[in-house]
């Protein structure tokens, strides 16, 4: 089916395709469009739309509603997502599935509320205390914004962890025309769960992957933010605290062959120089990368990030390895920057392109350092 569609638009529709049935949330631009569908559209599909007091609420709310058997998720900015900090621990610790939608604008603070950035970026990754893994993705498009909320949704469900789906405010509110595709892939569990009276909530068998019982059905489920033993009771017990920790990375260490193919798309990598980037600065490397190659009768090297994080260091050194120069493109101080620089030799520049006024790079901005 052909839609015009926004980015806000189209990610709500990926979510409520990906089987979202939950949205909990406080209107805040630039991604209140986000809301306002799903409180719309949830209540024709049985679905619960809640606005919330604020977004401490609105994230415990998601959590509360997927430990009882609903696909979940909220969306907000970046003044909400630092509130919501906390909550996305808690899901972390609790191995809660959730979707977190973050449409940046620039900051800190109330900053530039209609104004885009992609200032959140560190904050998706180190956000919540503590030591954990993270699960970022970052559309260009309105139509990858769909499909990467899909993606978003199933990946939050098959490792049992919160995932965040960055978008800025030009991806938010551009419309463009998309296929909507009939059907989509959802995620269905590869493990039943077991039996009640063998059942236990973080069992080593069930960290992703696999079932996982709801309160409501029946089975004994202790769920809490505090470091616990497989039942879910806390422990001070060091063998078990490092097991816990382990369990958590191991969500994403034991998973890295489902970003592979995800991670990236790049074009003439046998260029002398590569531009890197992601979500709407990408769109203007598109530009830039098309006037350059009219003009100068030579390829220009280009990398779009689709995941963020975990950061895809490895695909990236490999990629960047004949680069004699690379030029990260990105509407922050550098926030990819120094991430970028380790998978390059020391050699080589790694050269940034930043605007943190709430104005687009444009393309003779980057033409300007080539």
């Amino acid at each position: 089916m052909r839609r015009l569609l926004s980015g806000n638009e189209a990610c709500a529709l990926g979510a409520i395709k990906a089987g979202i049935r939950f949205f909990a949330g406080y209107p805040i631009t630039p991604s209140t469009e986000i809301a306002e569908f799903m409180a719309r559209e949830l209540p024709k599909l049985g679905g619960i739309f809640l606005q919330m007091e604020d977004e401490i609420a609105s994230i415990n709310a998601v959590i509360g509603a997927r430990a009882a058997g609903m696909k979940a998720m909220t969306a907000t900015s970046g003044p909400g997502f630092s509130l919501m900090q906390e909550g996305i621990g808690y899901a972390c610790m609790a191995e809660i599935p959730s979707l977190v939608v973050d449409v940046q604008r620039a900051g800190p603070a109330t900053g530039l509320p209609t104004k885009p950035s992609q200032g959140d970026v560190m904050q998706a990754r180190w956000g919540t205390h503590g030591d954990h893994p993270t699960c970022c993705l970052y559309p260009e498009t309105v139509a990858e914004t769909y499909s990467l909320t899909v993606a978003a949704v199933n990946l939050s469900e098959y490792l049992r962890m919160p995932v965040i789906l960055l978008m800025d405010e030009i991806i938010a509110h551009m419309r463009e025309v998309i296929d909507l595709p009939e059907e989509v892939e959802t995620y269905t569990p590869e493990r039943k769960k077991k039996e009640k009276e063998f059942y236990r909530h973080y069992d080593e068998e069930n960290n992703y992957g696999s079932e996982f019982a709801h309160f409501g059905e029946g089975y004994r489920i202790h769920i809490s933010g505090l470091t616990h033993r497989p039942d879910g009771f806390p422990t001070n017990d060091p063998k078990v605290i490092a097991w816990k920790m382990e369990r958590l990375k191991r969500k994403i260490t034991e998973n890295l062959h489902l970003f592979s193919d995800l991670a990236c798309e790049y074009f003439d990598l046998g260029a002398e120089t590569c531009l890197v980037s992601y979500g709407a600065s990408a769109r203007s490397v598109r530009e830039a990368k098309n006037l350059y190659e009219k003009e100068r009768k030579r390829p220009l090297g280009f990398i779009r990030l689709r995941v963020l994080w975990p950061f895809p260091a490895k695909k990236l050194s490999i990629l960047l390895k004949s680069s004699l120069k690379v030029v990260v493109v990105e509407m922050n101080q550098g926030q990819l920057l120094g991430e970028i620089e380790r998978c390059v030799s020391p050699k080589i520049p790694v050269i940034p392109v930043n605007r943190v006024d709430g104005q687009m790079i444009t393309p003779e901005e980057i033409l300007s350092v080539l």
